[in-house]
């Protein structure tokens, strides 16, 4: 049997592989894909049964498929589910049987078919299908390959009359809504399992195991026939679904393996083997890559699957629970069907356009409306071909857009089921380019759309009592705020130019300008929306990148700002754009920058000019209180003091400056280097204190023990003295601090001093491997070496992809050239660094070594 057996698994191997080749080319369309798992599953089917007449499986066991395979929807990696279902009920009686199925699974394995077997008489199947809904939903699409056709009839009598379809599909429908919430309930991951997540092919087999427990039909088709879907959404459900299992099926092809998920490294290749091919579009600059279109697709597919599910489901609910809603009338439009909102006919959309935007103000207005009733999605998914050209310029339509973005609640909800329902795309025709659309910028892990309204939602937030315990400061500057629509306005356009080439914050500015002129905003409002658009990354920039402690810089960006009420706006929407870019992006430390940076900027454009001299006396008088709070000798910091000079003062708040006194003003002029840490006062990380004697490479041999420790440094403060020691502060930050940063702070102060002292040349940086983003999406590095304003220093600014000691290998390139850091400012965008460096050395006066050093920092960061 060996023998036969081998030849056998050679021949499934050719054969299915001769099946699945066409998969990695763009001949396997949406149109065969069918006929693809179709073939892949009677292949299945026939060995089976060759390897049953092999291995002797007496003919009393019938072979069933379960699952996928009983539907006739085999995947090349998709598990081959088999029932081997016994006669009879009596357990003993199948004793005789035992050799010849344990013969039969391993042969199965042996022959290169890799099932999932049970082994149940009927009344097994009907038990475990009555405690276990998963069993239950396999059994319902169970298909007789081989064996006693009566035994398999009498299994599917006794297992219909043991299904209840109201308890099937209030199961199914909860297990659907635990799925989604798994997955985030969006469909828009960058890396969506096009099998599991929200709006993939798990939503359709949903409705079609509800629907035919519930005797409504097997197939789109006759779900049509049964009333539950129209003729054109059985259409776009065939399609869509066709399209969602030819991607997974080149998944599986090209992986090799069971991958459902649509991950980085598989994009570029499955976009390929459906003939998709990088391209810049006509009218634009910018090139699409190939896997953004393979996504856009992907979206665009589940979306519609995530609108006709709801739609189906909402339909077959009424169909198991008849008569049950209650209908109380809104208004002669609207009735408000168990807290869904109904339209009064299914004509109305058509009869009169206007209502379309009215369902959205409506739903705001009422606050016991939850959602939209299976009559009305249906309505406004086939009334999308309405929102046309004259639809959005009709002054109806702008007005009651205009209400829903000034109602006193609900625009969170309202703009989300707005997006969902594909209106917002349509009306707002600037925002359906951005739907869907991937950011390969390393920081980002939503679509644009959905971090566009994820920002609205964080501007809400600031403007709800029950959230204020959030971000106390911006609740309080949204509680003074006289016009909470214009800040959700530049929320949706703050991002709505991406994708076009060029600056999208221009583009931006352009449109809602635009969007101003259609709708008759005031002047005034309408300045200050543009304004906020095209300045939305200024904030951020100035914080993260410069030194916010030299009131030039503090001068030049409230110059730029304008107002106190430019500046309230830009600060809540830089914190909301920020938190809606990524869970990684957003820290403590990050918002005390933009809070300085904000309280700094409004006392200069409230007429106090910064006067370094003043601000440093104000902050060592606020020091010296520290100080004797602390019950420090009196004038025991003068030793320390007296070496320092404004800029030390100047870049450190009072807390740090008294912080650094209590520690170092015994230790003024110690041979062997001082360290310190204690947990960041920004609620976040730990802070480092290092005073030592200065030398070329302090700054490297730093940075290459956080580098070792596996720890990251977010900002560094790099003070040199009069006496020529280095007073240097870092900010630390690491996924286990608020573990166990006591243990952490003693490692830091008996390990980084012993680093200090090693007379060792540097070593090389530790080689990680890059992140699949990062491999998948590289971007180009940028290196720029320019001088300050005051000639005096020199600003380096880096933009590459994230990786595990960068910022080490940094420090060493500018050691070996004998430069010397005063200010470093590292940015973590997710996967990708911003970081800028104030520099000194005399090898920046030579052009030619400027270039040298360029270079070096760019092929290191090419590697």
């Amino acid at each position: 049997m060996n023998t036969e057996l081998g030849t056998l698994r050679t021949v499934y191997r050719q054969e299915k592989n001769a099946i699945s080749e066409g998969l990695r080319t763009p001949a396997a369309s949406t149109r065969s894909i069918r006929s693809v798992l179709h073939k892949l599953s009677r292949l299945t089917d026939k060995h089976l049964c060759a390897v049953r007449t092999a291995s002797g499986l007496p003919a009393e066991v019938a072979l069933v498929a379960v699952g996928g395979y009983g539907r006739e929807q085999l995947f090349p990696a998709s598990d081959v589910d088999v029932l081997l279902l016994l006669p009879g009920t009596d357990t003993e009686a199948h004793a005789h049987l035992k050799t010849h199925l344990e013969r039969f699974i391993g042969a199965c394995w042996d022959a290169g078919l890799e099932i999932g077997s049970s082994v149940r008489t009927i009344s097994e199947c009907v038990a475990e299908a009555a405690q276990d809904v998963t069993v239950q939903t396999a059994m319902l699409e169970a298909r007789l390959i081989d064996g006693d056709a009566a035994l398999f009839a009498d299994f599917q009598q006794q297992y219909r009359a043991g299904l209840n379809p109201k308890a099937f599909f209030t199961a199914k429908t909860l297990e659907l809504r635990q799925r989604h919430i798994k997955h985030e309930d969006t469909p828009y991951a960058l890396e969506p399992n096009c099998k599991e997540s929200p709006g993939g092919l798990r939503d359709l087999h949903t409705i079609l195991w509800v629907s035919q427990a519930a005797g409504l039909g097997r197939t789109w088709r006759e779900l049509a026939a049964s009333g539950i879907a129209t003729e054109f959404e059985a259409s776009q459900l065939e399609r869509n679904e066709a399209t969602l299992s030819l991607i997974r099926a080149k998944l599986h092809a090209i992986s090799g393996r069971h991958e459902d998920r649509l991950i980085f490294d598989l994009q570029t290749a499955v976009a390929q083997s459906l003939g998709i091919q990088s391209h810049t579009p006509v009218g634009e600059t910018m090139p699409v890559r190939a896997s953004e279109v393979l996504m856009r697709r992907y979206y665009w597919a589940a979306k519609a699957v995530m609108q006709l599910q709801q739609i189906l489901l909402l339909n077959i609910q009424e169909h198991l629970y008849p008569n049950n809603a209650a209908l109380k009338r809104i208004d002669e439009r609207f009735w408000d069907k168990d807290g869904l909102i109904e339209v009064a006919s299914d004509e109305l959309y058509h009869q009169d356009p206007q209502a379309i935007l009215a369902t959205f103000l409506t739903y705001q207005k009422s606050p016991g409306l939850r959602d939209l009733s299976a009559r009305t999605l249906r309505a406004l998914y086939s009334a999308r071909d309405l929102m046309d050209s004259s639809f959005r310029q009709d002054p109806v339509n702008r007005r009651t857009f205009m209400q829903i973005l000034q109602e006193p609640r609900g625009q969170t909800h309202a703009f989300r089921l707005m997006n969902a329902t594909s209106v917002l795309g349509r009306y707002l025709w600037s925002f359906r380019r951005i739907v869907g659309q991937m950011q390969h910028d390393l920081f980002h892990v939503y679509t644009v759309d959905q971090h566009t309204l994820m920002v609205l939602r964080n501007m809400r937030r600031f403007f709800m009592a029950e959230h204020a315990h959030e971000y106390p400061l911006c609740s309080q500057l949204a509680s003074g705020w006289d016009k909470p629509w214009l800040l959700y306005l530049a929320c949706l356009f703050h991002d709505i130019g991406k994708g076009r080439g060029g600056d999208h914050s221009e583009i931006g500015a352009i449109e809602v300008k635009r969007f101003a002129r259609q709708h008759d905003m005031e002047a005034a409002d309408a300045a200050l929306v543009e304004f906020l658009v095209r300045e939305h990354l200024q904030m951020s920039t100035v914080a993260q990148k410069q030194d916010t402690s030299d009131p030039d810089v503090i001068c030049a960006f409230a110059q730029r700002v304008g107002n106190e009420r430019q500046l309230t706006a830009l600060y809540l929407l830089t914190v909301a754009d920020i938190r809606g870019t990524s869970p990684k992006v957003w820290n403590g430390w990050k918002a005390k920058l933009l809070e300085d940076l904000f309280h700094n900027t409004m006392r200069v454009l409230g007429g106090r000019a910064p006067d370094a001299q003043s601000m440093v006396e104000a902050r060592k008088r606020d020091a010296l209180v520290q100080l004797a709070l602390s019950a420090q000798p009196h004038e025991s910091h003068k030793a320390l003091w007296d070496t320092l000079n404004v800029s030390y003062f100047m870049r450190h708040e009072p807390a740090d400056i008294a912080w650094h006194t209590r520690h170092l003003s015994r230790h003024v002029g110690s041979p062997t280097p001082v360290v310190r840490a204690r947990q960041s006062l920004a609620g976040e990380g730990v802070q480092v204190l290092v005073y030592a004697p200065d030398q070329a490479d302090l700054f490297a041999r730093i940075c290459g023990y956080f580098d070792k420790a596996g720890l990251m440094v977010v900002d560094a403060r790099i003070h040199t003295a009069r006496n020529g020691y280095a007073l240097d502060t870092f900010q630390i930050a690491s996924e286990q601090l608020h573990m166990h940063y006591r243990e952490l702070t003693t490692l830091i102060e008996n390990g980084l001093p012993q680093a200090i002292q090693s007379k060792e040349p540097l070593p090389e940086p530790i080689k990680r491997r890059l992140s699949r983003r990062v491999r998948s999406f590289p971007m180009v590095p940028r290196v720029t070496l320019t001088p300050d304003e005051k000639a005096q220093s020199w600003l380096l600014n880096i933009s590459a992809s994230d990786r595990a000691g960068l910022l080490y290998s940094v420090a060493r390139i500018l050691a070996a050239h004998g430069l010397s850091v005063e200010l470093a400012k590292v940015s973590t965008l997710g996967e990708r660094v911003e970081d800028s460096f104030l520099v000194q050395g005399s090898s920046l006066a030579n052009n030619a070594k400027q270039l040298q050093i360029e270079t070096e920092l760019v092929q290191m960061l090419q590697e």
